[in-house]
């Protein structure tokens, strides 16, 4: 028996002992997991952050001086664009607090003060409604004068709340420890992700030399051409998903805004804001924002709040017909029933995280998939079937094109017998 057959039955044979003892000791092994996560957790938070945000660093360092090339514009050149880059986080963050806060104050001050009249007047339509039938109606007013506010025994509840506030007084300080020790882990993650996050961005190219080097030593060409295409096809569907998201996320809420401001509707500017910041959540995420303005908006004026809806229904048809397919759809070349499932997928899994990331990271199977199925054909001779019939825009552009080719052979054919 080869060496290389005695080195494959080998590695064989370690993976099965290694699986058979994954899977006997399962519980132990999802706990090391769990601890290995919440070791690497503030670290794998830097790196998307570090991600997300080199978007923008390139395009700041695109615009820092470009003709310039000093000594100190290019020791500059990075930090200064780092610090810009977050400053935009910050401010964009700050402008949407600044618009939703005071609204959503605004309107829950509105609810508090609407619902006390609400209930009255419903509790006196009941009883209304009860005149026919004594014996029932009698028993209601009783039941509404045992919770009207103005009997209530003030004194009593003060005593009662006293005892519970006593007796649960371990209890409070236990869960306020708890909150503080919570509060602090997050704040403690978001700090290391952030610092994290700032020495990828400064060291970026050099971390890219390394990583480089480490391959060319260590792994051999064939792997490293197929690491370097996944990394390839990840890193320009991640961008085309993030930055067409962003877009359609904003033309969404000016949309939104125009709209409303144009119907007159109330909460316009926190409404507008709600709708696009929630439709960087692809498919669903413009709805939550509709149901959260809706309830808003419905303190004002049930009519209104109708309008409203039948006005983001319209809206969202048309985003997600012309806006979404030109902005975002095409630039990943995802159809559109895997975006669905990518989501449903990711957040199930994941959360609002997961529906974030699960469209780029479908998006990106769905092309390596492909991409290798249509070189597997060209090396089996199979000739590619579309199932799809081409659209009447393809076949425009097709006829246009064909047309085009046609008009070149005539004239060049014209060219030729005019030199003879």
């Amino acid at each position: 028996m080869e060496k290389k057959e005695l080195k494959r039955y080998g590695i064989i044979a370690l993976m099965i002992i290694v699986i058979c003892f994954v899977v006997k000791h399962f519980s132990l092994f999802g706990k090391l997991l769990a601890v290995a996560y919440n070791a690497v957790y503030p670290l794998l938070l830097g790196a998307i952050t570090a991600y997300i945000f080199n978007i923008i660093l390139s395009a700041f360092e695109k615009h820092y001086f470009p003709q310039t090339d000093t000594k100190l514009i290019r020791l500059t050149r990075r930090p200064v664009c780092i610090v810009l880059s977050f400053f935009c986080a910050a401010a964009i963050i700050a402008l949407v607090l600044k618009i939703v806060i005071p609204e959503m104050i605004n309107a829950v001050k509105l609810i508090s003060g609407e619902i006390p009249p609400l209930l009255d007047k419903l509790s006196g339509d009941i009883i209304k409604k009860l005149a026919e039938y004594p014996d029932i109606q009698k028993e209601a007013m009783n039941l509404f004068n045992e919770f009207d506010v103005k009997s209530l025994d003030w004194a009593s509840i003060t005593e009662k709340a006293a005892d519970v506030i006593q007796n649960g007084v371990m209890g409070i300080i236990t869960s306020a420890v708890g909150i503080v020790g919570t509060v602090t882990g997050v704040v403690t993650n978001f700090v290391l992700a952030l610092i994290f996050a700032i020495y990828l961005l400064l060291r970026k190219d050099k971390l890219r030399r390394d990583v480089k080097r480490i391959q060319k030593v260590f792994v051999s060409d064939k792997i490293n051409n197929m690491i370097n295409k996944i990394f390839r096809t990840a890193d320009s569907t991640f961008k085309s998903f993030f930055i067409g998201q962003f877009l359609e996320a904003i033309l969404l809420g000016c949309f939104c805004y125009i709209g409303m401001k144009i119907l007159k509707l109330p909460y316009a500017a926190m409404s507008s804001v709600l709708v696009g910041v929630t439709a960087l959540i692809p498919v669903v995420g413009a709805f939550i924002g509709a149901g959260v303005s809706a309830f808003i908006i419905f303190t004002e004026s049930p009519m209104q709040t109708l309008i409203f809806l039948i006005f983001l229904i319209i809206l969202q048809q048309l985003e997600g017909n012309v806006v979404y397919p030109k902005v975002v759809g095409n630039s990943i070349g995802l159809p559109g029933i895997w975006v669905l499932a990518a989501v449903t997928v990711g957040g199930s899994l994941f959360g609002v995280v997961g529906m974030l990331i699960g469209v780029p990271l479908a998006a990106t199977a769905y092309k390596l998939f492909f991409e290798n199925l249509e070189n597997k054909e060209k090396q089996l001779g199979i000739e590619c079937i579309d199932t799809e019939p081409p659209t009447n825009s393809e076949k425009k552009i097709f006829n246009f094109k064909k047309n085009k080719s046609r008009s070149k052979v005539k004239s060049f054919k014209n060219d030729k017998q005019k030199n003879k």
